[in-house]
């Protein structure tokens, strides 16, 4: 319009609608480096253009600026593992060690059980009848002291074979490897190695020599196998930041396009004719 004229508030007469933004985007016409098209507005001073960050490509038709929320985290080009694959997993781990300690630690758990059984049995009646005096308890021997300390020795050990060799050379425990996840350095690309799978298992193996001390080991790794329920973006766990890892989801065979042959596609078995062109190790013709 004139300077100083009236702005029309519909399109002109006979004509498609304005696609010029709305006034708080620019003022009409004004065009700027990278946004599509004419009518829209040149961005605010030092506001970046299109298609840089943190503004990625809009939706179509959207008239300003547009905030794209960034990608999610891709450690060495892999998925981030999901959380529900990640407890399966370490449920399956649990399970498994759980079995071993039956086979090798349940004689002395056994004796453990005998050992204190008078005094739970004194404890259990007392509180069948209401009664909340400790005096007069029979005292547990001290075989039973030595017994404990065998018992989680045994189980810190058990679990440590289990665990540590496992990650250390293929970044996969049983369960890891049942549901196609894998434990990866959040650097390097090389395997995890020996002691920095050591100080990644030590942060929840470590506190079972605290399960006597009023559960204080166990409610330290349930706080660690929980955090990855809320850390962003890369959802460690304790004992991933204390061995600088991160765990992804390996590609599955869906995941591959078709037609995309691999190093484990099996070579074809059918005979080749006089009209079949020959072929080098590459898959190039030698015609």
């Amino acid at each position: 319009p004139p300077a100083g004229g009236p702005v029309p508030s519909g399109p002109p007469a006979g004509g498609a609608p304005s696609s010029a933004p709305p006034a708080s985007y620019g003022q009409p016409g004004q065009t700027g480096p990278g946004w599509p098209g004419a009518g829209h507005p040149t961005p605010p001073p030092g506001m970046p253009q299109y298609g840089m960050p943190p503004y990625g490509p809009p939706p179509p038709g959207w008239p300003g600026p547009y905030w794209a929320p960034p990608p999610p985290p891709r450690p060495h080009g892999l998925e981030l593992a999901p959380l529900g694959a990640r407890v399966v997993a370490r449920l399956i781990d649990i399970g498994l060690v759980f079995l071993l300690n039956v086979l090798v630690n349940g004689w002395f758990v056994w004796r453990f059980v005998t050992e204190i059984e008078p005094v739970s049995r004194e404890l259990t009646r007392r509180l069948l009848n209401g009664e909340s005096s400790t005096e007069g308890l029979p005292q547990a021997s001290a075989q039973a002291d030595g017994l404990q300390v065998v018992i989680l020795l045994i189980a810190v050990a058990l679990w440590f074979a289990y665990e540590v060799p496992a990650v250390a050379n293929s970044g996969q425990t049983f369960g890891k490897r049942v549901m196609g996840i894998k434990v990866v350095p959040l650097a390097e690309t090389e395997q995890l190695g020996f002691g920095r799978s050591f100080r990644r298992w030590n942060m929840l193996g470590l506190p079972v020599f605290l399960w006597s001390c009023c559960g204080i080991g166990f409610l330290i790794q349930l706080v660690d196998c929980a955090l990855p329920f809320f850390d962003r973006p890369l959802r460690q766990a304790l004992h991933d930041k204390r061995g600088q890892t991160v765990v992804v989801r390996l590609p599955r065979q869906s995941d591959i396009p078709t037609g995309t042959s691999g190093p484990s596609d099996t070579p074809s078995t059918g005979t080749s004719g006089p009209s079949d062109t020959p072929t080098d190790r590459t898959g190039g013709s030698t015609s």
